[in-house]
């Protein structure tokens, strides 16, 4: 998981913050046909003096428009799951090194109920990054021991969280796993900050998928890398090539075509010292989930967390004053 965080979040991508908050336009008005549940269709204009939508146009914003209902119906396919379990096979490379490791996610509960664990370890050569996340209804945790550095500890009161979602007005403000941590809060993650433009049907391990491909939103990148401010304002805009070692332009995820269960998540990149010379993109970092089971039994002792207070720190308001809403 750290070295995921590195792949993911090596510019901060987290819930709260100025860009959590700015709006951002959703292909998802658009239904056409496809998996999942949808919101209503967006009203269509009929009037015969508007002009047709070029063919070529409709069929990138419909495709745009199921990769989307993909991943939401995915999203909602664990959120509303009484339990949920499944195993982690992870590999990232970060600079020249590579690490691999396993984890496990848990989640058991509804709404205000809901709990969830996660847990990860990764090595590289003699080094161990050792990662927890735990919602126990009360608080959620977050145990962090990189190496040779200090174990951190970190707590959020779940309460104050559900509260600013009421405030924000949050449809899912009722449980607010998604925006606390573990699996929903990744996915959720990517859904804000990318824009997922197509899905495609294949068979990964035998089993069949859709891999649903995404990019940034580009007025986003501005203020996640405001280094690169003035780069984006020039006519070919903030490249792959731009972004910092370590830090994806895109994600895919491969989602099960017959449950909606996310099987696979990669990053991609360019890797290596920056500057680099524009090329292919590489996948950086790789998430594998395996055995998946819904509402299976969970042993709800892994929901009960009581660690060492030494050197905890209470997050509580700094995360609750820079909360938005995702989208």
């Amino acid at each position: 998981m750290v070295a995921l965080a590195a792949a993911v979040g090596a510019a901060g991508l987290c819930a709260g913050g100025v860009a959590a908050n700015q709006a951002a336009p959703s292909v998802y008005q658009r239904q056409p046909e496809g998996p999942g549940a949808g919101a209503a269709e967006a009203p269509t204009d009929t009037s015969t003096d508007a002009p047709a939508a070029a063919p070529a146009t409709a069929a990138v914003e419909d495709a745009a428009a199921q990769a989307e209902r993909i991943v939401v119906s995915s999203l909602g396919v664990i959120a509303r799951a009484p339990s949920f379990a499944v195993k982690i096979r992870q590999k990232a490379r970060v600079g020249d090194r590579v690490l691999v490791g396993t984890g496990r996610y848990l989640q058991s509960g509804e709404g205000e109920e809901q709990r969830f664990r996660f847990d990860s370890t990764l090595t590289c050569d003699s080094e161990t990054f050792e990662f927890t996340e735990v919602s126990d209804g009360l608080f959620c945790w977050t145990h962090r021991h990189n190496g040779e550095e200090p174990p951190s500890l970190q707590r959020i009161d779940v309460r104050r969280v559900r509260g600013k979602l009421l405030d924000l007005k949050a449809p899912d403000a009722a449980d607010g796993a998604s925006y606390l941590g573990g699996l929903q809060r990744m996915i959720r993650l990517m859904r804000h900050w990318f824009r997922f433009t197509k899905a495609t049907p294949i068979d990964l391990d035998g089993q069949p998928v859709w891999v649903v491909e995404g990019g940034w939103y580009a007025a986003f990148l501005p203020i996640v890398l405001p280094q690169l401010k003035a780069k984006a304002a020039t006519p070919g805009g903030i490249g792959p090539a731009d972004m910092p070692d370590g830090m994806p332009w895109q994600v895919r995820l491969s989602i099960g075509r017959n449950d909606l269960i996310p099987r696979r998540i990669e990053w991609l990149a360019i890797p290596g010292t920056r500057p680099v010379a524009d090329g292919p993109l590489e996948t950086i970092a790789v998430l594998d989930l395996y055995d998946a089971e819904i509402n299976g039994p969970v042993d709800a002792t892994a929901f009960f967390y009581q660690p060492a207070t030494e050197g905890l720190i209470d997050v509580t308001e700094m995360y609750v004053t820079t909360l938005g809403l995702m989208r």
